[in-house]
């Protein structure tokens, strides 16, 4: 039982145009061959909202924390 990810270019041009992904994983099991599209997970930024990734402060309160600070040294 094998399995890796390839190119969909080094496919035949048969399997080549009904891969809706640019990648395939192959998967081998007792002479039995499965192409599966691969989905490469792209990273996700919608949990760094603010300027604290636990979201307690966001970047609007922080900037105006900044300026009551300036304003307190003055």
């Amino acid at each position: 039982m094998t399995e890796m990810v390839v190119d969909i270019q080094s496919l035949p041009e048969m399997l080549f145009s009904r891969v809706p992904t640019k990648k395939v994983k192959v998967h081998e099991n007792n002479g039995t061959i499965t192409l599966t599209p691969f989905y490469e997970e792209k990273p996700r930024f919608d949990h760094l909202v603010g300027i604290f990734s636990d979201g307690k402060m966001s970047v609007d309160k922080f900037l105006e924390k900044k300026r009551q600070e300036v304003e307190l040294e003055l």
